[in-house]
C-alpha cells in the first residue's frame, strides 16, 4: 500500500512516484507499464523530457474501461516548459501535454522553472556563444495564465518547481489558486531543510526530484562521488537488508517529502516502491541529514541533455 500526502486541495498525492526525466524513447513506455503493474500510482512527467507521447501510450494500455486501472486511480504530473511562459502559450502547451499523455486532465501542472526562455519550439534557445536566450515574461503573469487551466478543468491543481522561498511568497501574494506543490532537487547531499520548512509553513507539499542524486545525469564528471555508493549509505542499507536506494527513498518518505525516483529497469522500479515494510530509526534519520553538502547537481543552463 502506497502512502499519500494530502495536498491543500484535498487531493491525495502518492508519496512515491516514477520519475521519467532521462528515460529514453523506447524505454520509458516499458518503465511506466512496469511501474503501474507493481502498484505505482503516481507518474511524474514534463514536456521538456520529450517522451510524454510514449508515456501516454503506456497510460492508455492500463487506464480506462475494461482495463486494470481507472483514470482516477493514477496521479499524473506534467510541467510547463520555460519557452512557453508567455500567457498566450500556456493553454496550448498544457493541451499538447494532455494530447501526448492521452488524458483529459492532469492531476498537477507545475511551472518547471521560474525563468522564461525565448518563445518558440526550441527547447534550449541559445546564442552563438552558447548562452541561453531569455524572455522577459514574469512568472507572475505565467501563473495567472496557469490559473485559467484550473478554471477550465484541464488540471486539478497547479504548482511550482525550482522556486526559492522569495519566489514562492511572490506567487502566493497574487495567487487566486494557490500552488499546492514545489518540486525541487532534494537528496541527502542537498537536504533543503529551510526551503522544505518554508513550503510546509505556507501550505505547499514538497516533491524531491533526483532523490537518489541523479548518478546518470549527462554532465556527471569522472571521479565524482555518487550518493548510492557512499559507504555510509551502503552501511545503512546492509543494516536494514535493503538497497541504498530503498534507504534513501525511505528517508524522504519519513521526512514527509514526496519523491520520484527514475528507473527504466523493472527490477529497480519494483525495489524503489518496496519501502513500506521497514522504518528508519530517528537516529538514522538524523545521521542521513548530516550528509548534507548543499550540493546542487541540476543546473538548468547546462541541461543540454534534457
Amino acid at each position: 500500500m502506497t502512502a499519500t500526502i494530502t495536498l491543500s486541495t484535498g487531493q491525495q498525492m502518492p508519496a512515491v512516484g516514477l520519475g521519467t526525466w532521462k528515460s529514453a524513447p523506447g524505454q520509458v513506455k516499458q518503465a511506466v507499464l512496469a511501474a503501474l503493474d507493481c502498484d505505482y500510482r503516481h507518474i511524474d512527467c514534463a514536456a521538456a523530457y520529450s517522451n510524454e507521447r510514449e508515456v501516454g501510450e503506456a497510460l492508455s494500455e492500463r487506464l480506462g474501461e475494461g482495463k486494470p486501472l481507472r483514470r482516477e486511480d493514477i496521479f499524473v504530473t506534467s510541467k510547463l516548459w520555460n519557452t512557453k511562459h508567455h500567457p498566450d502559450d500556456v493553454e496550448e502547451a498544457c493541451k499538447k501535454s494532455l494530447s501526448d499523455l492521452r488524458l483529459s486532465y492532469l492531476d498537477l501542472y507545475l511551472m518547471h522553472w521560474p525563468m522564461a526562455f525565448e518563445r518558440g519550439d526550441e527547447l534550449m534557445p541559445r546564442r552563438p556563444d552558447g548562452t541561453v536566450r531569455y524572455d522577459n515574461t514574469h512568472y507572475r503573469d505565467t501563473w495567472a495564465a496557469m490559473e485559467k487551466l484550473v478554471d477550465q478543468g484541464l488540471v486539478k491543481a497547479i504548482g511550482l518547481s525550482n522556486f526559492n522561498a522569495r519566489q514562492i511568497d511572490d506567487i502566493l501574494s497574487i495567487a487566486k489558486h494557490k500552488p499546492v506543490v514545489n518540486q525541487v532537487e532534494c537528496h541527502p547531499y542537498l537536504v533543503q531543510t529551510q526551503l522544505v520548512s518554508h513550503c510546509w509553513g505556507r501550505g505547499l507539499a514538497v516533491t524531491a526530484y533526483s532523490p537518489l542524486g541523479s548518478p546518470d545525469r549527462p554532465w556527471v564528471t569522472p571521479g565524482e562521488a555518487h550518493l548510492l555508493d557512499d559507504p555510509r549509505v551502503v552501511g545503512l542499507a546492509k543494516c536494514y537488508n535493503k538497497t541504498p536506494a530503498q534507504v534513501i527513498i525511505r528517508w524522504h518518505i519519513q521526512r514527509g517529502v514526496i519523491c520520484i525516483p527514475k528507473s527504466v529497469t523493472p527490477s529497480r522500479i519494483k525495489q524503489n516502491i518496496e519501502v513500506f515494510d521497514f522504518k528508519l530509526t530517528e537516529e538514522d534519520m538524523r545521521v542521513i541529514e548530516t550528509f548534507n553538502r548543499n550540493e546542487r547537481l541540476i543546473i538548468p543552463t547546462i541541461m543540454s541533455g534534457l
